[in-house]
């Protein structure tokens, strides 16, 4: 599982389309931040990708814990944001487009739904 790094001037929207897109294909995601700004993107971004997975009947928490991290040469303390749903995520892969059926599989009935 990768970490997602969150900074003060991370975009909380494009942010939460990541940490959406790795809850539907993971299950779970990590954010870390330092810093107070980073972490109240960090926590805007979680709740707007509530908000995305919510139509998929997802309901995302996040269990919030401290890190070390090494940055320079420096040790600093960091927020990890663990985001998880409350129920389970199965085969909720993001959608780009609404997928054609088989050439031999159009009917009449499904010809309309493309």
């Amino acid at each position: 599982m990768s970490t997602l790094k969150i900074a003060s001037t991370s975009k909380a929207s494009a942010a939460a389309g990541a940490v959406a897109n790795t809850i539907r294909e993971e299950g779970i995601a990590e954010l870390q931040a330092i810093g107070p700004k980073a972490v109240n993107q960090a926590i805007k971004c979680i709740a707007i990708a509530r908000g995305y997975v919510a139509p998929s009947g997802l309901d995302l928490f996040f269990v919030p814990s401290f890190v070390d991290v090494e940055i320079n040469g420096e040790t600093k303390t960091a927020l990890r944001f663990t985001v998880r749903s409350r129920t389970p995520v199965t085969n909720l892969r993001p959608r780009t487009r609404k997928e054609e059926p088989a050439k031999e599989e159009r009917t009449a009935e499904n010809w309309e739904n493309i």
